[in-house]
């Protein structure tokens, strides 16, 4: 009885916890990339004027996390093109050869 209940105690109880602690952590994590996702669909859809679905692919966050730059594309449409966010003000900009794009965006700033 003493060694079952030691076994729990140190093995068990502390695998469950960290188990629980690595869920919570993924969890939020997954959560808050989702969440980034919605962000830029509503606001590129409101930049573009449109509500059909838009098609997010290569976001990386820049600026430590007030930026994101990505592809985008709507759903009638073949190709992608670039976007930068700032997700402070939730302004888009979809101009590539604008300063602001080229500043966040830019090969130069991803390195």
């Amino acid at each position: 009885m003493k060694n079952s209940r030691s076994l729990i105690l140190l093995v068990i109880v502390p695998a469950v916890a960290v188990v629980l602690l690595g869920a919570a952590i993924f969890g939020s994590q997954a959560m808050s990339d989702s969440r980034l996702d919605d962000d830029a669909r509503a606001a590129l859809a409101a930049s573009l004027q449109t509500s059909a679905p838009i098609e997010l692919a290569n976001l990386q966050e820049v600026r430590y996390g007030y930026g994101v730059c990505g592809s985008y594309r709507l759903a009638s449409d073949e190709g992608f093109a670039s976007f930068y966010l700032d997700t402070q003000s939730g302004e888009v900009e979809l101009d590539v050869n604008s300063r602001r794009f080229n500043t966040h965006c830019g090969l130069s700033a991803l390195c």
